[in-house]
């Protein structure tokens, strides 16, 4: 384990400079013509990735790649970045809630470095969900540090709330040509109570709430409606019954023939799970932690797959006519893995094709996530 890991942090080196170039290429391919590129013209794509969970030694190496006096997660998440800002949309999963002046603590209570957010602002996210079972790790001043520190850096974000009015209002972004809404809850919180006189500080999981919500979205003018849902039993590869059953569910939900819910997202249980079609309508059952220090399974030991995820990367269409669906013409998976040694996010297929020993690591996930038969709905695995 310690030789793979040493060998995926030299091909990491390799990757971020290979990746680098060819995110100059891209943009020098497209400065100067006076129009959009192609890609925007025939819709958007839209990357999605897992959690980011700053345990303690996560919290360390961001002090120490910030030179020793300020926390820096840019190096963390720069093997990823070639991927996410290229999209016209990304959003990422922001599982903890920030401290404040040094005071910044791993499990079971995080209070991670609003830092954090430069970092994934840097990376190119353009929105995160909030809505976990960490939200209210500490109350209503954690979800009013986070949302501050995600607002300074432009980074949008949805699922939980400072204000009444905050969460009831749509989180719209664009993407390309299109309006989406990002819509975001968590099954619970670790069994802490909303704060007094703040039911609506964080969004539970609710069948009946979720649907009201797409269909309010969709009509403030949301062309795509994405939810994320922090969900499952952790350390399960497998979906459980509620995921099965609220993802049936919500993707039967229709209004005029026109399905309310476009993607769904799922997060919490920090390992990778299925993508699945259902009812139509793409759903990823758990992207697994994108950031996180070395994880302890339900049994009690070391588990690798805690430090193993995907990204998400699809491609919609407009519809053929107006008021009609957003379709995914191509979807994709991408696998990652956070190498705990060195402190990277690493992009597992670019690591392999620059001698990095991860194929079976990456043969693994690519198992896990096509476990639901989501290759024969076109799912392919991307670069």
């Amino acid at each position: 384990m310690i030789a793979r890991r040493r060998q995926v942090a030299l091909a990491l080196t390799v990757v971020l400079a290979a990746g680098a170039a060819c995110q100059a290429q891209h943009r020098r391919s497209t400065a100067g013509t006076g129009r959009p590129a192609p890609a925007a013209a025939r819709g958007f794509t839209l990357v999605a990735s897992g959690d980011v969970l700053p345990h303690s030694p996560i919290i360390d190496r961001a002090r120490f790649d910030g030179g020793g006096n300020a926390y820096d997660f840019r190096p963390m998440l720069a093997g990823i970045k070639p991927v996410v800002s290229r999209a016209d949309l990304a959003l990422c999963h922001m599982e903890t809630v920030y401290g404040a002046n040094g005071d910044y603590t791993g499990y079971p209570d995080f209070k991670s470095p609003p830092e954090v957010a430069q970092g994934l602002a840097a990376t190119g996210y353009d929105g995160c969900s909030t809505a976990s079972n960490h939200s209210l790790d500490d109350g209503a001043q954690g979800i009013r540090r986070t949302l501050d520190a995600l607002d300074a850096v432009g980074v949008r974000h949805a699922g939980s709330a400072r204000t009444e009015a905050e969460a009831h209002t749509v989180t719209m972004l664009r993407a390309g040509p299109a309006k989406v809404a990002h819509l975001a809850y968590t099954v619970d919180t670790n069994g802490k109570p909303l704060p007094a006189g703040r039911p609506w500080a964080v969004n539970l999981m609710n069948e009946n709430v979720i649907v009201a919500d797409a269909r309010a979205a969709r009509r403030a003018g949301a062309d795509v409606v994405v939810v994320s849902l922090h969900w499952g039993t952790e350390w399960q590869d497998a979906p459980d019954q509620q995921q099965l059953t609220l993802a049936r569910q919500l993707t039967e939900a229709r209004t005029g023939g026109r399905p309310d819910i476009d993607l769904i997202l799922g997060t919490h249980t920090h390992v990778p799970q299925a993508y699945e079609k259902v009812n139509g309508t793409w759903v990823i059952y758990g992207m697994g932690d994108q950031i996180a220090g070395e994880m302890t399974n339900n049994d009690g030991a070391k588990d690798p797959r805690g430090n193993e995820s995907t990204l998400g990367r699809f491609t919609f269409t407009p519809p053929a006519k107006p008021g009609g669906r957003w379709e995914v013409a191509k979807a994709e998976f991408i696998p990652q893995l956070f190498d705990v040694d060195a402190g990277r996010v690493v992009n597992l297929n670019q690591a392999i094709r620059q001698g990095a020993e991860v194929k079976a690591v990456r043969d693994a996930i690519r198992d896990v996530v096509l476990s639901r038969g989501a290759a024969k709905d076109g799912l392919v695995m991307g670069e």
